[in-house]
Parts: C-alpha cells; structure tokens; sequence
C-alpha cells in the first residue's frame, strides 16, 4: 500500500488503511487510557482527523501521523482532566451560596469562553500553553519535551498568549 503515495485522499485507500490500522490503533489507545470506549473515541477522533487533512499526509508518514495523533488526543484529554480536577479541587473554598446569580452568570460564561479560546488554538500553541500554564513547565523543560528550541516555544506562546488576550478582550 506504500507505493500509493499520495492517494490517502481516495476513500479505497483511506478505508484500506483504516482496515489495515484500526486494531492495532485501538490496543495503543487502550494501552494509553485503559478505557475501551475511550480508546474508541481517540482511535475515530484520530482517523477522521487523518481523513480532514488527507491532502496533507505523506502516504508513507500516515501510520506514524496516526500513533502520534492518537498520543496527542490522550495527552489532551489528561490536560482537560487536570484542569477540571484542580478546579473541582479548589471549588469547594468558593463561598458560592453568597454570590450573587449574576456573578456566577458572568463566572461560568467567562470559564466557557476561556475554555473554547483555549481550543481555538492551534495544537501547538496549546500543548505549549498547556504545559506551560497547567502543568507548571518552564519553556526550557518544554523544548526539552517536545524536542524543539527554546525560541520555539516562546514564539508558540506568545502566538497563544496573542490570540487568547484578542478573544478575552471580546468578554
């Protein structure tokens, strides 16, 4: 099937790959969460996201584009964990019977559009941000992680930290 480079595009090749892959896709993501249904979930999310960007794919990359999409749909999802637990952490030392409707109002409106600017960026953009607001990483650590330079990092964050403060700015 390698000899086909630059036909991911073409659904008889797409859905022989996807037959090809989809199994030993599904054990990795299994491996990764432990959660069949989510491994599920990341192994179509993956594959629908090789489907978008067909066009884009080396033929020859498309396995490895599949693992390391499914590794970074994990990662994702643990970030997301993170966050909901620290904020479920920390919500119990919200006096929130004492605040008024609207204040909650605004609160969960702000928290829902942080949330989807957060999204809105670009995947790594985020992963650097992430790392760097969630996890606590200094920009070296993080070049270090991903296997890039420390001016990369800086330059996705500030990219990141442009278009989260242009959509808050709206809020």
């Amino acid at each position: 099937m390698s000899d086909k480079k630059g036909t991911l595009c073409e659904e008889n090749n797409f859905r022989d790959f996807y037959l090809t892959h989809v199994q030993l896709a599904n054990n990795f993501a299994y491996y990764k969460c432990g959660d069949d249904q989510a491994a599920l979930d990341l192994v179509q999310d993956a594959f629908a996201k090789i489907w978008e960007n067909c066009s884009k794919i080396d033929f020859s990359k498309v396995k490895t584009y599949l693992f390391t999409s499914i590794n970074n749909l994990f990662l994702n999802t643990v970030k997301h964990q993170k966050v909901v637990l620290r904020y479920a952490k920390d919500a119990p030392n919200l006096d929130i019977h004492n605040q008024s409707p609207h204040y909650l109002l605004e609160e969960e409106e702000f928290r829902l559009k942080l949330t989807n600017a957060i999204a809105s960026l670009s995947e790594v953009q985020r992963e650097v941000f992430l790392l760097n607001r969630i996890e606590g990483k200094k920009y070296r650590e993080i070049a270090e992680l991903l296997d890039i330079s420390q001016k990369t990092v800086e330059k996705r964050m500030s990219g990141a930290l442009q278009i989260l403060k242009s959509q808050i700015e709206n809020i």
